[in-house]
This record gives C-alpha cells, structure tokens and sequence, in this order.
C-alpha cells in the first residue's frame, strides 16, 4: 500500500513540475503581403521576390540563412518591426 501511495505522489509531483505546452505568439506576421494569425513554427521566404516580413505578434522572430529554419540565425525581428530578409531562406516564430 505504501508503494502504490508513494507512486501516486510522484506522478503528482511531475504532472505539476511540467510546464504547459507551448502556444502560438499573439498578433499577425505578415510575409510578402500574407497575413498569418497567431502564428507558429518555421515559414520559408520567396525564392523570387524580395521577401518583406512585418512582426505583428508579441514574439520576437529569428532569420534563418536556410530553408526549413536551418543553418544560422542571422537576424532577429522584433515586435512592431519590419525587415527586408537578402537572401535568407526561413524565419522562425517561437
């Protein structure tokens, strides 16, 4: 009985030890005239158009040198923000 009883307060103690899943950034990215609500994730940039990316949202937002957010982080685009990525590939919102 004592086990089962000690099981139970650790899973309890973990259930509270973990943080919550992470969500989307609050506001509106707008890539080359797109807007994205709440948005999240990696986003790849035109290949033929120079890309123009307004921050909108409550996040701030890394330019990555490849596609599908790899390589490095060249830049980083703060709230309220708008930057003209040359020749970067991919953003990043957390």
């Amino acid at each position: 009985m004592k086990t089962v009883l000690a099981a139970c307060v650790a899973a309890s103690a973990l259930v509270l030890a973990v943080p919550g899943s992470a969500s989307a950034a609050h506001g509106i990215l707008v890539t080359d005239g797109a807007a994205h609500h709440s948005p999240s994730g990696c986003f790849p940039l035109g290949d033929f158009v120079p890309p123009v990316v307004s921050n909108y949202t409550d996040s701030v937002i890394e330019v990555w040198s490849g596609y599908d957010c790899t390589g490095q982080v060249d830049w980083r685009i703060h709230p309220g923000e708008t930057y003209h990525p040359n020749g970067n590939r991919s953003i990043f919102v957390p």
